[in-house]
């Protein structure tokens, strides 16, 4: 069955169904817009997109992947204020010869990330399109706590990271050379290309252990450290020793495609692990792990140096260019 052979009011009701209703949700999809609380009585927002053939292509996602994905990359950013994830309004342009069941099964996927997390699919919109275009606005709950900014970061503080590095970018390239996934190592890499895990209760947990700044990490650690860095004034020094391990778990995967598994680590995108600095001695919360330090920021020096050097590699996606920067 195709989109087109459907309604919209059909396919809204094979989609709504499937959708988490939230813990926080007092009136979910049904009227004109959906009513959450906000006890703090502040709330954090943020919004993304995901267009077909830029961000993922059908022939190598699932609906399910697409929506795991569409869920995730936005619950990072609400995870990087500080904040628990409450609701997500989803925009969704399909064209009429889609697969129902392609539909039915991104709303899975929303589902098996937000549902576990207490968080609600509330709404959002529905239409006709060429693509695929999936548009997510999600929303959480600070309870309490001041919003961590990515313009903290102060010399002396330690910088910190929680997930994985490059595991997304050694995926999307086995995927582009058409190795397969034959052993469990490069069927984890290329699951974490097409439905990436983020360390969402990480964030809160830093938060609560006095992180002076944070940001997800969706365009690679260089680029996005960059933006950390300059929204602080400082530099951020990374320890070498300390993301050699990650550079060397995918030396073999990279051996495979010609590719350098430190322009992954360093410069690969949409992990959506979690970037921050704390103060010096902090003891820091599970799973982040010390990857290096914050310096007074010089005038002819990176933004973001490794052992104190310019690392090399190329920063990261840029989405405009097309291309790592």
């Amino acid at each position: 069955m195709r989109v087109a052979d459907l309604t919209e009011e059909q396919l809204l009701a094979r989609i709504v169904p499937e959708l988490p209703r939230g813990a926080a949700t007092l009136l979910g999809p049904g009227d004109d817009a959906a009513v959450v609380a906000a006890a703090d009585g502040r709330f954090v927002v943020t919004t993304d997109v995901l267009v077909e053939d830029r961000h993922f292509r059908r022939a190598w996602s699932s609906g399910h992947d697409v929506g795991r994905r569409a869920a995730v990359q936005n619950l990072a950013d609400v995870a990087a204020m500080g904040a628990v994830p409450t609701s997500l309004v989803v925009t969704l342009a399909v064209p009429g010869d889609l697969e129902v069941d392609w539909v039915v099964g991104l709303a899975r996927g929303l589902a098996a990330v937000c549902a576990p997390l207490g968080a609600g699919v509330v709404g959002g919109d529905l239409s006709g399109g060429p693509l695929v275009v999936v548009g997510v606005t999600a929303h959480g709950d600070l309870q309490g706590r001041a919003p961590v900014l990515r313009s903290g970061a102060r010399a002396g503080d330690v910088v910190a990271h929680a997930g994985v590095l490059g595991w997304s970018a050694a995926g999307l390239a086995l995927l582009s050379a058409g190795v397969p996934a034959a052993d469990d190592e490069r069927a984890r890499l290329v699951g974490a290309y097409l439905r990436p895990r983020a360390p969402l209760a990480a964030g809160p947990d830093a938060a609560d252990a006095a992180a002076t700044a944070m940001m997800d990490v969706s365009d690679g650690l260089l680029k996005d450290g960059g933006r950390l860095a300059r929204a602080g004034g400082v530099r951020l020094d990374l320890d070498r020793d300390a993301l050699a391990p990650d550079a060397a778990a995918l030396a073999a995967v990279a051996h495979d495609v010609a590719a350098d598994p430190w322009a992954w680590v360093l410069g690969g995108g949409e992990d959506h692990g979690l970037l921050a600095t704390f103060p010096a001695g902090t003891v820091l919360p599970a799973p982040f792990r010390a990857i290096g330090r914050v310096l007074p920021a010089g005038d002819d020096e990176p933004a973001v140096t490794l052992d104190g050097a310019d690392p090399g590699v190329a920063t990261g996606w840029d989405h405009f260019a097309g291309r790592a920067g």
